[in-house]
């Protein structure tokens, strides 16, 4: 039985807390790392902690600060997506009809890719732009939830949602072009 407070709220959430770690990362041995470094800030912060209804909120913000905090050592924060923002997925799809013959090319396209497919993919995004777009896609919590998470304004989530789409779509369509997922005659014409 557990009698600790701090237990009783983190213990539920671990198994959430290691996957977002996991797609954060891209690997489990970081995962394990930053879920260590993320509870151990949260069992300091959690004596301070007066709202405890929304501990997987709290809990999701003190990973992604860790993670965050972790990318800021490594170096600067550059986010540069301009020709990801005029790349249309859909677009360059019906343009080049990999799928003839197909009511639903887009979802066609997006059945090449398995779980690891996409977690390769999803690890080419800026750190800040997949941490946004896991939270909103994977997780379910709204763009004022990943504000309120993040620590950014509600535009700037928005903007990172949208950039991450974009440069998402552009990543897949490059993953599947150069691992050739794609038939042979749309390989000819990219």
């Amino acid at each position: 039985m557990m009698s600790d407070p701090f237990e009783q709220m983190v213990r539920p959430q671990m198994d959430f807390l290691y996957g977002l770690a996991v797609r954060l990362c891209g690997d489990r041995t970081g995962a394990e790392d930053l879920v260590q470094d993320a509870l151990l800030r949260a069992f300091r912060a959690f004596p301070a902690l007066r709202n405890r209804e929304h501990p997987r909120l709290w809990l999701t913000r003190v990973l992604t600060s860790a993670f965050h905090d972790r990318l800021r050592a490594q170096g600067p924060d550059l986010v540069d997506v301009g020709a990801d923002l005029e790349f249309d997925l859909f677009d360059r799809i019906t343009e080049e009809d990999p799928f003839p013959y197909s009511d639903r090319v887009h979802l066609d396209f997006l059945e090449l890719f398995d779980d690891a497919k996409i977690l390769e993919v999803l690890q080419a995004l800026h750190p800040r732009l997949r941490t946004a777009l896991i939270l909103a896609y994977v997780y379910g919590f709204t763009a004022r939830e990943i504000g309120e998470i993040l620590s950014q304004p509600l535009g700037t989530v928005l903007a990172w949602l949208h950039r991450a789409r974009k440069q998402l779509e552009r990543e897949l369509w490059e993953y599947a072009s150069t691992r050739h997922l794609l038939t042979s005659r749309m390989e000819a014409r990219v």
